[in-house]
C-alpha cells in the first residue's frame, strides 16, 4: 500500500536478550497493525523471526568491521533504501545507536541522544531487561504486552525424547567460568533424576560440547541434543519437559518463556533482579561460588518446579 506506514525494528543478539524482547515485539505489532514492520537481526534469530507473527520481513546485519567497507556500504545502502516511519533500536548497542545518523535521523526509540525518543532513564543499566524495554517503549507511546510464544513450535518426533525428562542447559560463557555450576554436578543431578524415573535432556552447542561429554559419560539415563535443536524445537521439548535447568544461558531464558518450570542457576557475579526469566514458574539458586552450591539442593528446587 502506497501510504503504508514503515516501521524499523533492531535487536540483533543474544539468544536470552532477543527472548526477553518478545514482549516489545509483540507491543510494537499490536501498536503499528496495519503497518509494514522490519526487523533488523543477525543470522541466528532470523529463521526464528520470520517464524513470528511480529514482522513482515527480517533484514540480517552482518555486523561489518570498519575496515570492511564493502559490508559497510551495503548496510548504508539498506537502512536508507527505506524511509521508515519509526525506528525503534531495542539494541541499544554503540553499533545500533550510530545507525540513527546513518539513516538521516529518523523518528527513534533509543539512545540516540538527539533523538526524538530518547531513553534518558538514569538507571536504565541496573533495569531487568523486560522493564527497561517497557520504561523506552512507554516514551513512545507504545505500552507493552505479554508476548505468547505458542507460535514457537516444531515438531520433535525425529529427535526421539523420553516420555519423562528434564532439560538441562550446562553451558554458559566460555569467558566466564565463574558463572557456571560444574559439569560433574550435572551428572550427579542426572543420576538422582534418573533414579526416579526421570531422563535428561541436553542442550548446548558445540561450545558446551567438554560440560555434555562429562554429563553423557557419567549418566546412562542421559541423552544429547547439542546442535540438534533450533530454537523452535527447544520451545517445542520444553512444553513436553517435566522441568528445565541450566546456568544463566538463552536456552533457559527461552524454556522459562514458554511455561517450562525453569530453574536458573546463578553465581554471585549475577544479579537475580536482573537476570532471573519472568515466567509462571521460574526461581534462581544462587551462591556467591557454584562450586559450594549442593547436588541435593538443586535437585529439590527442581523437582519443587516439577511439581508445580
Amino acid at each position: 500500500m502506497a501510504n503504508q506506514q514503515r516501521i524499523l525494528v533492531i535487536k540483533h543478539a543474544a539468544l536470552g536478550d532477543f527472548v526477553q524482547a518478545m514482549g516489545a515485539f509483540a507491543a510494537i505489532r499490536a501498536h503499528h497493525g496495519s503497518a509494514r514492520i522490519t526487523l533488523l537481526t543477525t543470522k541466528p534469530y532470523a529463521e526464528m523471526a520470520r517464524q513470528s507473527p511480529y514482522f513482515d520481513e527480517v533484514w540480517l546485519d552482518g555486523m561489518p568491521k570498519a575496515w570492511e567497507v564493502a559490508g559497510l556500504m551495503r548496510l548504508r545502502h539498506q537502512l536508507r533504501s527505506v524511509k521508515f516511519n519509526m525506528v525503534y533500536d531495542l539494541q541499544t548497542s554503540e553499533r545500533s545507536t550510530g545507525y540513527f545518523h546513518v539513516m538521516g535521523d529518523p523518528p527513534w526509540s533509543g539512545l540516540a541522544e538527539s533523538s526524538e525518543f530518547f531513553h534518558a532513564h538514569p538507571d536504565r543499566e541496573h533495569m531487568h531487561p523486560e522493564d527497561r524495554l517497557a520504561d523506552q517503549l512507554a516514551i513512545a507511546g507504545v505500552p507493552l504486552v505479554k508476548a505468547d510464544l505458542s507460535w514457537l513450535d516444531a515438531e520433535i518426533e525425529a529427535l526421539r525424547p523420553p516420555k519423562h525428562f528434564v532439560l538441562m542447559a550446562p553451558g554458559g560463557s566460555a569467558h566466564r567460568p565463574a558463572l557456571r555450576w560444574p559439569s560433574d554436578r550435572f551428572a550427579a543431578l542426572a543420576n538422582l533424576l534418573g533414579l526416579r524415573g526421570i531422563a535428561t535432556v541436553v542442550l548446548g552447542t558445540r561450545l558446551d560440547l567438554d560440560a555434555i561429554k562429562v554429563i553423557i559419560g557419567n549418566c546412562p539415563t542421559a541423552m544429547s541434543l547439542a546442535d540438534r535443536t533450533p530454537f523452535a524445537a527447544i520451545a517445542a521439548l520444553a512444553r513436553r519437559a517435566l522441568g528445565s535447568i541450566g546456568n544463566d544461558t538463552g536456552p533457559v531464558q527461552l524454556t522459562a518463556a514458554t511455561g517450562c518450570p525453569t530453574l536458573m542457576l546463578l553465581s554471585g557475579e549475577a544479579d537475580p533482579a536482573l537476570r532471573q526469566p519472568r515466567g509462571p514458574a521460574v526461581a534462581c539458586l544462587q551462591r556467591d561460588d557454584l562450586n559450594h552450591l549442593p547436588v541435593e539442593e538443586v535437585a529439590e528446587a527442581l523437582l519443587m518446579r516439577d511439581a508445580a
